[in-house]
């Protein structure tokens, strides 16, 4: 397996990191964003889990914050809104529209996955352009507010959608994870939601069902 390559903004966008499987393209892909303090380094620890096969990519944030970066700059005791990540998403969405080229990467299977605030980064792409990605994993993070247009207009219709959440999670009370999946479901998402006794982070039952769902995900793209 090849070694994720660290590569400068170029005509992506973004600084990053790829790794790029030996097959013959075009990849099925999954674009990796990582939460707030983060960097593009960080979300390689969920490697295993993924289909061994697919094209890989992990951006940086764009802001600096503390000594790491992060997608927006969240305010003390404040539920981000939808609208706080639009230059996020334009960034990232013109990122993912240079994979085919940059990369070889398979336009009709470009798939998203996000811990904490890169969750709710993920799910604010997925809501803005729904077209554009065929899965989402966000892992203990939440969905942004003000989501009316996206639940109205059933933004993620059919769109399947991996959720976990934990119950000691001090960053991400369960109880405002659990308003967050019923507006995933109000979006008309195919949610599959895990709960775990856990903090901020995956325990091993959670590393173990995100495998299986990408297994599936996977099996569906053959």
């Amino acid at each position: 397996m090849n070694k994720p390559l660290f590569v400068q903004a170029d005509m992506t966008g973004l600084i990053h990191r790829v790794r790029i499987p030996d097959t013959v393209g075009p990849h099925p892909t999954v674009v990796m964003l990582h939460g707030r303090f983060g960097n593009e380094d960080v979300m390689w620890v969920f490697e295993k889990v993924l289909p061994p096969d697919w094209l890989l990519v992990a951006p940086r944030g764009l802001r600096e914050d503390g000594d790491g970066y992060s997608w927006h700059p969240r305010l003390p005791d404040e539920w981000p809104c939808l609208y706080d990540f639009d230059a996020a998403v334009t960034a990232v969405t013109h990122f993912i529209h240079t994979l085919p080229k940059e990369y070889n990467a398979d336009p009709r299977q470009i798939y998203l996955m996000g811990f904490s605030q890169g969750a709710a980064m993920a799910y604010a792409l997925a809501m803005k352009y729904p077209k554009l990605v065929q899965g989402v994993a966000g892992l203990v993070g939440f969905v942004p507010e003000a989501c009316d247009a996206a639940v109205q207009m059933q933004a993620l219709d059919g769109l399947p959608v991996f959720m976990a959440v934990g119950t000691e999670d001090p960053l991400i009370p369960y109880e405002q994870s659990q308003r967050c999946a019923q507006t995933l479901q109000k979006t008309g998402a195919d949610l599959t939601y895990r709960i775990y006794h856990t903090g901020h982070k995956l325990n091993a039952q959670g590393f173990q069902d995100l495998q299986k769902w990408w297994k599936i995900r996977a099996s569906d793209g053959n």
